[in-house]
């Protein structure tokens, strides 16, 4: 991994900033190297799964380095009160804390044919049930993927968790290019726009929803963001109407759109444009089945530990999607988040984005509740500048001017904010 990350070539350069200290390449070598005496001082054996937290942190992200060095296979477990499912799902035979404690864990160890000797990496989505699956990646394969990144004098926002895909995807893409990557203790919107004033930030990858609740919060016009150049989103679908926000309020920057999954990594994408929600991926990597999207690709997982599926080569993402003439894909939505009222089939964010139109309406959620007459009834959660009476007579008359009628919200409910999950997306399951 050292050899891959090419940390020696940058030696003096500041690799990471952490709670206001500055580490160089070199001072993460150093603790690596410490970290890799401590592992075997304390008989941390080659080939066992080592669950560590998803926290970002200095000494967490050499921690993880020095476990691939011993040929650990990393089980990350969410920085959450309640983690006993995932230390259960992830067959761990050891648990580091984050103050270095060491625990021995109970393990049927069930991996190795999956691995055959390959350094393993497990992730955890939730499954329908609530229940964690664990997710195993050859953790070569995923840093391989970042082999032809060109060094870079960049400042990235690690905003994305390091339990979750799309954080790892930063870690490593920033490490192998000799970018300095900046840990954020805090994500409110004030606090992010502070950390990108003060540590001259250039790129910030997040989400959608937390980029709203930039916007409604209007801490953007309390700091200096001048040297913030991109703006890259995913982990879920784009409002349409949210991004043509985005682009009124920060003009110079460009935005672009990636995509991949927990299973399968993060694809390469061509956005459309930086005022488009529509993005190119390799021909070879997707097929779309009955409007479906199914993916494959190198950083493809090697299967589920507590869980049997058969993948077929093609993983299953449960995205809708359309696309242009020109080869650019859209999401329309998620196949799970599909309304049924009285037959009649929706999208909750087809809802969603005829509701963003409104300039009085700063954030949207549309979901289904039961019904005895039609089955299910479309209802939404608003956040409003207007009183309750006046944003139902405002929605329900640009609905009905927009959209079929069993699409129109039966229920409106006025909120002062949207449920987010610790992942800064909008809370679904709640509903």
């Amino acid at each position: 991994m050292i050899k891959s990350l090419n940390l020696h070539a940058n030696n003096n350069k500041i690799a990471i900033i952490d709670n206001l200290a500055e580490f160089s390449y070199q001072d993460l070598l150093s603790k690596v190297d410490e970290l890799c005496q401590y592992l075997k001082e304390n008989e941390v054996n080659s080939n066992q799964i080592i669950a560590i937290y998803g926290k970002y942190s200095f000494d967490n992200i050499a921690l993880f380095i020095a476990l691939y060095l011993n040929q650990n296979t990393i089980a990350m477990i969410p920085n959450i009160a309640h983690t006993k499912s995932y230390l259960d799902s992830s067959n761990a035979h050891k648990l580091i804390t984050l103050d270095r404690k060491i625990i021995d864990l109970k393990t049927s160890n069930p991996i190795n044919n999956k691995l055959k000797n390959k350094n393993g990496l497990i992730l955890f989505s939730s499954a329908t049930l609530g229940k964690p699956k664990a997710i195993l990646h050859d953790l070569s394969r995923l840093i391989n993927s970042h082999k032809d990144k060109k060094e870079r004098n960049l400042r990235v926002l690690l905003f994305l968790l390091f339990d979750h895909i799309g954080g790892i995807n930063s870690l490593l893409a920033g490490l192998i290019s000799g970018s300095t990557l900046v840990i954020a203790k805090d994500f409110t919107p004030q606090n992010i726009c502070k950390s990108i004033e003060k540590f001259k930030v250039n790129i910030l990858p997040t989400t959608p929803s937390f980029l709203n609740l930039l916007l409604i919060s209007k801490e953007y016009q309390n700091y200096d963001l001048s040297s913030l150049r991109l703006i890259t989103y995913g982990t879920e679908r784009m409002n349409q109407n949210l991004l043509k926000r985005l682009k009124s309020t920060f003009k110079n920057l460009k935005f672009i759109q990636t995509f991949g999954t927990s299973e399968t990594g993060i694809l390469r994408t061509i956005s459309k444009s930086s005022s488009s929600t529509r993005f190119k991926l390799d021909p070879n990597e997707y097929k779309i089945v009955d409007g479906r999207l199914f993916l494959r690709s190198d950083t493809m997982f090697l299967g589920y530990l507590n869980h049997d599926e058969n993948i077929n080569q093609w993983f299953d993402s449960g995205d809708l999607v359309d696309i242009d003439k020109d080869g650019f894909l859209q999401i329309l939505g998620r196949s799970k988040e599909l309304i049924n009222v009285a037959g009649n089939k929706l999208l909750a964010c087809e809802v969603e984005t005829c509701i963003m139109e409104l300039e009085q309406i700063s954030d949207v959620i549309v979901y289904s509740k039961p019904s005895l007459i039609t089955g299910e009834m479309v209802v939404c959660d608003v956040v409003s500048t207007l009183n309750k009476d006046d944003t139902k007579a405002l929605i329900k008359s640009h609905c009905k001017a927009k959209l079929e009628r069993y699409k129109v919200p039966v229920k409106i409910n006025l909120v002062k904010k949207i449920d987010l999950t610790n992942r800064f997306k909008k809370d679904r399951k709640l509903r």
